[in-house]
């Protein structure tokens, strides 16, 4: 495990709590964000196979989300104390503590991965390897929404998030990097942004061929 991987779920570690309290609502004040993942798991349920990934679920509230939706999805989170709060929130559900450039799935197994602000702590130089793997667990016509924050600039930003050192990215870059590990994006969202942090909201829906 790298250092910044260490340090991130050390600082999620430490703010299980007031995370959980700030996102126990489930999207209900973030209209753009609920609609791209209602439309996720549309797409998801159509094609065939509902099994799905939350990787970076933290506590889990859309996990619950997507299975509301009507997707058999499970957790993935780095950091144990998430793990452990989204067992106890949800007890139906599955949730295990992984890292997303090492996912303990099969190959091909799921119809769908969420990446909800998840990839955003990972420094751009690992994100290739961090894509791959998302990859190799989608089947084929599988789908992936990854959010994250956008900048206007060439080149990613790294900035002080309130848990741990962040990257903002432009849009067509990151849209590149899903094209170079395989995917093809076929849907994007951009919108202002929903927190005082003054980059926009990025969403992108790709699939896998």
């Amino acid at each position: 495990m790298t250092e910044h991987q260490d340090e991130t779920r050390a600082a999620y570690d430490g703010v299980v709590e007031l995370y959980a309290s700030l996102f126990a609502n489930q999207l209900e004040d973030q209209p753009f964000s609920r609609n791209m993942i209602g439309t996720f798991a549309e797409l998801v349920r159509a094609a065939g196979n509902t099994r799905a990934a939350d990787v970076g679920c933290g506590p889990g509230h859309l996990t619950a989300m997507l299975n509301n939706l009507g997707l058999d999805a499970f957790g993935l989170d780095l950091s144990p104390g998430m793990v452990e709060y989204a067992r106890r929130a949800h007890p139906a559900l599955r949730f295990d503590e992984a890292r997303m450039e090492a996912l303990p799935i099969e190959d091909g197994a799921l119809g769908g991965v969420l990446a909800h602000y998840s990839m955003i702590h990972t420094p751009p130089g690992e994100l290739p390897a961090l894509l791959a793997e998302q990859v190799r667990v989608l089947e084929s016509g599988g789908l992936l929404l990854v959010s994250f924050f956008a900048t206007d600039g060439p080149e990613p930003i790294r900035f002080d998030h309130k848990v741990a050192p962040a990257y903002s990215w432009p849009v067509d870059r990151f849209a590149e990097s899903l094209a170079d590990a395989g995917l093809t994006t076929f849907a994007r969202l951009l919108h202002d942004p929903a927190s005082e942090r003054g980059f926009l909201d990025a969403h992108l829906l790709a699939r896998r061929p």
